[in-house]
Order: structure tokens, then sequence, then C-alpha cells
């Protein structure tokens, strides 16, 4: 199978629109960068609703999403809707641009499905693991049995059964794609998901942003039920108790974010910490520039355990000193970078944050290793080479052999 015969390539994402979601988007772009042809598939999200346009090259194909689906009946729903839609406009893109591979990113299993529908055409199925969906839903709601729990097995089942190749995003994925998945070694390469340098720009910091606070405390990322930002407000409230001199600002949204508001004004917190919600990356960039130390707050878990955390990564691109738990994929990712709590204990992480920012040369010493981890080794300028290598790969017919 020569190169030229086979490049066209049709991604599909289904919890997050493109471009916010940033792995699948310097993904696309970096496709496209090396020759191919790339469509993406996804939902309509907070500033992006056109149903079609074309961005870096990048022909993105948007359909509308029911709310985030709770219990059997609501997950259904959700799933049912969005592979509605997502075969409709695969439809529409093999007509108006064509395919030879789609790559589903999950969350949930269920994208292969799609997949099957042009498997007579000759189009194939790449997976993409960005979560594990077993985990996940452990990590929602706290179980381990029941049609939900198992159908989320069955799913990654099928889905690395019906799959060419695979990308995963660290070691800890690619064990469970070779033991649970029965993937063969060979055909799972780990593909991180480092930040781009010219995205996670280090600037000077804006001292207002502090609010006359002689300190702040960053944190960027998804609020959701499993980010444990809980802790974070936790570790806040026993700060103020004692020292009173920290303003926390936290960057992002999510499915969780008005409970946790509710939870600062309960706990008196709303004079220091701040929620800015979904902001453009300029105000980001300005948040986490001034940052004196960033917080990864994830629980400890089955899933947070094994998964690689973007917020990690892009506070290392920063400089930033980090704390956070001692979860196996975080401590791989950040070494020397950051402290490591006791695992949900918001108690010993606000320790933790007190001891960095009243040591100025170990917060330098942290960011300084912390930054040269990702310029050298961990930025996605580095890691994508995996991407390109796999597709290279793909199209030569070595994932044949």
């Amino acid at each position: 199978m020569e190169m030229t015969e086979k490049k066209k390539i049709l991604i599909i994402v289904e919890n997050l629109t493109v471009p916010f979601d940033t792995r699948v988007w310097q993904e696309a772009v970096t496709l496209v960068n090396n020759g191919y042809t790339v469509s993406v598939i996804c939902p309509k999200g907070k500033g992006y609703t056109k149903e079609e346009e074309i961005l870096q090259g990048v022909h993105i194909f948007r359909h509308d999403l029911p709310p985030e689906g709770n219990g059997a009946l609501g997950y259904f729903k959700e799933y049912f809707f969005a592979l509605k839609e997502e075969t409709r406009l695969a439809k529409k893109v093999y007509k108006e641009i064509g395919f030879d591979v789609i790559q589903g990113c999950n969350p949930p299993d269920d994208i292969y499905m799609v997949a099957r529908k042009f498997k007579k055409y000759g189009v194939r199925y790449v997976f993409d693991h960005h979560d594990i969906c077993p985990e996940l839903f452990e990590a929602k709601f706290g179980r381990t049995k029941g049609l939900l729990y198992f159908s989320q097995i069955w799913l990654e089942r099928q889905t690395y059964k019906h799959c060419t190749f695979a990308f995963a995003t660290n070691e800890s994925y690619k064990k469970i794609a070779v033991e649970r998945g029965k993937m063969d070694p060979e055909k799972v390469i780990i593909l991180r998901s480092g930040p781009k340098l010219n995205r996670m720009r280090i600037m000077p910091p804006k001292e207002e942003l502090k609010r006359g606070y002689k300190y702040m405390v960053g944190y960027l990322g998804v609020i959701g039920q499993q980010e444990g930002v809980e802790y974070l407000l936790t570790a806040a409230k026993y700060i103020k108790e004692r020292e009173n001199n920290v303003f926390w600002g936290i960057v992002g949204a999510g499915p969780h974010l008005e409970a946790l508001k509710k939870m600062a004004a309960d706990m008196g917190l709303d004079d220091c910490v701040k929620f800015t919600g979904r902001i453009p990356d300029q105000q980001m960039l300005e948040y986490m520039n001034t940052a004196d130390v960033c917080v990864n707050s994830d629980k400890y878990n089955r899933m947070n355990d094994k998964s690689t955390m973007n917020k990690v990564l892009e506070y290392m691109a920063l400089g930033k000193p980090i704390v956070q738990f001692d979860l196996t994929e975080g401590r791989y990712s950040a070494q020397e970078a950051s402290l490591y709590a006791r695992n949900n204990d918001a108690v010993d992480m606000a320790e933790k944050i007190m001891e960095l920012l009243k040591n100025p040369e170990k917060r330098k010493k942290m960011g300084e290793y912390g930054r040269n981890r990702i310029m050298t080794e961990l930025s996605w300028e580095h890691t994508s080479q995996a991407l390109t290598e796999g597709y290279r790969k793909f199209f030569s017919g070595e994932f044949d052999r």
C-alpha cells in the first residue's frame, strides 16, 4: 500500500469539541502538516458552534449532543444520539472528502461501531486511547458491578478487537491494551500528549490578578467529579485559617463547576478563590504565569493513577513547581518538578503548598527542572513523532505483516 494511494484520515471525538480538545487538535494539525488530508467529527461546544469549517487545513464537522448521561437511560441516550450523528457525518465526509482510516478518540469506547459501517470499503480503524473507561466509570460512580460497568469492559474489548493498531498515552495504558485488550505490543504505540511550546508561553506575571494577596496558587483543567477540586478548596480553607495570604485561581469549566462554586461560598472562600470558567488562552496564560505554585488535585483512584494529566505537563511547560497526590503517571511526568502529598489528604496537600510558597529557591529549581524536561523530552514537538511514525507504518502495510 503506497503512501500516495491512501492518506486520508477521519478523526472522531465524542466528549469534547475541536479545537478545544488539545490532544485531538494537535494530532489533526500535525497530520495535515505531514501531508495527510484530515477531517474531524466532534460535538459542538462553547465558542465552537459552526457545523462545518476549515481551520489550519483541518476539515471540521460538528453535531449537537445531549447533556452528559447519568444512569443507564442517560448513558444510552447520549451514546445512541452521538453514534447516530457520527455515522451521519461520516457518510457525508466519505462522500465529499473520503478517508482510508477512522481514528476513534475515546471516551466512550463505541466509535469502532461507526468504522464497522465502512469496513466494506476497505476503511480500517485506529484507536486513540484517551481514557480507561471502566476505571472512569468507577471514578464517577464508585461502582464495579452492574450492567453499565460491565458494558464498559465489553466495549473496551470490542474496541481493541476491531482496531488495526492503537495509540496509548503512556506505559500504563499500553499495559491495559496488551493485557486486557489482547493487543500485539508491536501494534500499540505510546503517543504522549505533550504541550506545544508555542501555546504554553512563559509571560510576565500580572500581579493585579492576586487581588492584593502575597501568593497565588493556580489550577488549570476540567472541573468534573473525578478531578478532586474539592481537595483544593479544603486546602485553601486550611491555609486561609493559618496564613490568609494566598489567592487561588481556578481556570476551567466542566459539569461540577457550579457545585464547587457553591462549596467555596459555603466555606467562606469567595474572597480568595476565583473560578474563571472557560477563558481564552491569553487569559489562561496570564493566570498560570502569575501563579507561584500550580496544583494537580486529581484524587487517587485506579483511573487517575494510570492516566497522564495534561495539566501537569502544561504547568511544567510554564516552569511552575507543582503539588499533587502521589499518582504513578503523575510522578512519571513531573518527577522532580513536583512535591507529592499523601494520597487524598487535603491537609498534607496544603502543607506541601505552604512549604513551596515559603521557599522561592526551591520553587525556581523545580520549575526549571520541569521546563527543561518538557523542552528536551515531553513537548509535542518530541512526542508527536510517535503519531507520524504510527501512520507511516500503517500506510506502508507494516501492521499487516
